[in-house]
């Protein structure tokens, strides 16, 4: 784990998505990351798409998390 260094108005969205999503400020990071990541690499996918995509990987974690 690294320490990331954003601005403090990126800061400020953070903690009021953070609140408005019920998601800790670190967790609404990760899941800004995340999404960005995937339309970075798949420029044609919406945001609604890259949130499927995210949780169906999360099932498919899970299922193999309860298959062991």
């Amino acid at each position: 784990m690294g320490i990331v260094k954003i601005s403090e108005a990126m800061h400020h969205e953070l903690r009021i998505a953070s609140k408005a999503m019920t998601r800790s400020i670190n967790a609404q990071a990760e899941h800004w990351l995340k999404i960005g990541m995937l339309i970075e690499a798949n420029h044609e996918i919406t945001y609604t798409e890259a949130c499927q995509l995210l949780i169906a990987q999360s099932r498919a974690d899970d299922l193999k998390r309860f298959a062991s």
